[in-house]
């Protein structure tokens, strides 16, 4: 189901049209009466084609391992220290 609706309307009542979404309805924003943006729920990861899902595997693998530079090994945790 679609819904077409103006900035001022989604605005004033977001948190309702939020919960349609939710309810896989896609809201169209407009202004002046020309679409200017549209709220869709979200796929979840299941719907990710084999080569999305592999990609996401390899680069999570990736991040686990962590990168080597200059003989000091670095990963993310020691990139985001702060002292």
């Amino acid at each position: 189901m679609q819904e077409i609706v103006s900035i001022r309307d989604a605005n004033q009542h977001l948190s309702r049209y939020l919960e349609r979404v939710e309810q896989g309805a896609e809201v169209i924003i407009t202004r002046r009466g020309k679409p200017i943006a549209r709220l869709m729920p979200i796929e979840p990861a299941s719907r990710l084609s084999e080569a999305q899902q592999a990609a996401r595997e390899r680069l999570n693998e990736r991040m686990r391992r962590g990168y080597k530079l200059g003989g000091i090994r670095v990963d993310r945790n020691t990139l985001h220290e702060r002292d």
